[in-house]
């Protein structure tokens, strides 16, 4: 019965695929050994491979070793390579000024994906079971926290973590080491009230279920599974809308106003987290307050503001979009220019890239080939010498919708102000050419009595 509801769960979930290669943490405990006893007989089945990473926070002495030991008999009994490492964790803490339970999830993370590295697996299976979500969300409640924080523990994540056995109670978990003989480790420290956690667990959970409501774990993972059904629409629509409406550049992360101020709140503030995670790769030190600064500031009236934000994050407001950036913003006023001969690689210094060109012949060409990014011309139809240069008054080129200013043109691509000095254009002579990743003049286009074709790109 366990054993099926863990499988309909990875199935539900689409937790692990055929050849998947999965390390499993287990510390020892009920919940450890379980998941793996259960991943073990499904290994076969699945055609899964198993690894064991296993961390002495060096904090129990004596039983600390003695929990190594018995997962090092577990795995050989399996015939499961095992992982088995040994850190000082509360000098780690001290070190860092961290909490311990803090410091021993960081220190215990690091340590799965340098496993999952070396062995070339593709994810992590943790031993998360029901009553740690119904703990996890308590605890995230008392914080003060978001819908995205009462989403709980999540079953599976972007990053290769997986919790197979989240549905499962811990006195089914308990029930199934003692039916199949595996006599797990018990954590003492776990027993007494000496960490939130513990406190939430031991006295809180137990009065709430006496005295209140003696379903209340199943009532939180309703209310979970509920709120979940809601965020995961939200983070719909942000996807969306991210997509419309902001853009990654070299220098950061924009925000185009013009539609983010038409969008609620909840869109709005989820827009800027996920910009600032594209910016710096996670949102720790971000609080609500940081995110109320940014949607006050995108306001209209609200032109070149700018504000700072913990992680060296930079904000500024201008006209038509906010800029997310690490760099402190300084206007442009660099002017380039180089002579370029075809089939020669050109690097321009004011951009840091190289202007890449291979004349090809028509016969050898296909486009359907071409990697993004690769611009052609007819060569034949170059009248003058061909140069590299950013953009001068009253440039213009030639579109299939008649000849446009460089300048509207740079409008409607909503390619900053401050940015648009370092579009380089390809022309020849005072003709733009191209907008360099952008458009093409078709006065260059290839035809059929095209000779011999130009292709070029910056990298």
């Amino acid at each position: 019965m366990i054993f099926d509801s863990v499988l309909k769960t990875i199935t539900e979930k689409s937790m692990i695929e055929t050849g998947d290669q999965i390390v499993v943490a287990v510390s020892g405990g009920p919940d450890s050994v379980c998941l793996l006893h259960i991943l073990h007989k499904l290994s076969n089945q699945m055609d899964i491979r198993l690894f064991v990473a296993h961390l002495n926070h060096q904090i129990r002495g004596l039983e600390a070793h003695l929990d190594s030991l018995y997962v090092m008999k577990l795995c050989d009994s399996l015939d499961i390579p095992c992982f088995i490492k040994s850190i000082d964790v509360p000098k780690y803490c001290e070190d860092n000024k961290l909490g311990l339970e803090d410091g021993a999830r960081i220190l215990r993370y690091k340590m799965f994906n340098e496993i999952k590295a070396r062995v070339g697996a593709n994810k992590v299976a943790i031993g998360h079971n029901k009553n740690d979500q119904a703990e996890t969300v308590l605890m995230r409640i008392m914080r003060g926290t978001g819908l995205q924080g009462l989403r709980g523990i999540e079953y599976k994540r972007k990053d290769g973590i997986i919790r197979p056995i989240l549905d499962l109670n811990r006195k089914d978990i308990e029930k199934y080491c003692v039916e199949h003989e595996l006599y797990p480790r018990i954590d003492r420290t776990n027993l007494e009230s000496i960490y939130s956690r513990n406190k939430i667990r031991l006295e809180l959970i137990p009065y709430i279920q006496k005295e209140f409501n003696d379903n209340f774990i199943d009532s939180v993972i309703r209310m979970v599974q509920n709120l979940r059904s809601d965020s995961d629409y939200i983070l719909n629509e942000v996807d969306k809308e991210y997509a419309e409406l902001a853009r990654a550049y070299e220098d950061g992360v924009y925000l185009f106003v013009e539609r983010f101020n038409t969008l609620h709140s909840a869109v709005k503030s989820r827009l800027i987290i996920r910009g600032i995670r594209a910016l710096v790769g996670d949102v720790n030190g971000i609080e609500k307050k940081h995110i109320d600064e940014v949607l006050e500031m995108s306001k209209d009236g609200k032109l070149n503001k700018k504000i700072n934000l913990p992680r060296g994050i930079f904000v500024y407001r201008k006209q038509g979009y906010i800029l997310l950036t690490k760099s402190i913003l300084e206007e442009s006023n660099i002017e380039y220019e180089y002579a370029i001969e075809p089939g020669k690689d050109v690097f321009i210094s004011e951009l840091g890239k190289t202007f890449k060109s291979e004349i090809v012949p028509l016969e050898n060409f296909n486009s359907d080939e071409l990697k993004k990014g690769l611009q052609f011309l007819d060569l034949g139809k170059i009248r003058s010498s061909i140069r590299l240069r950013n953009r001068r008054q009253g440039d213009k080129i030639r579109l299939s919708g008649g000849s446009k200013k460089i300048k509207e043109l740079f409008i409607g691509l909503k390619i900053p102000r401050e940015n648009r000095d370092k579009v380089p254009i390809l022309v020849d002579g005072e003709s733009v050419v191209a907008v360099c990743d952008y458009r093409m003049s078709i006065d260059y286009k290839i035809e059929e009595k095209t000779e011999k074709i130009l292709m070029f790109t910056l990298e």
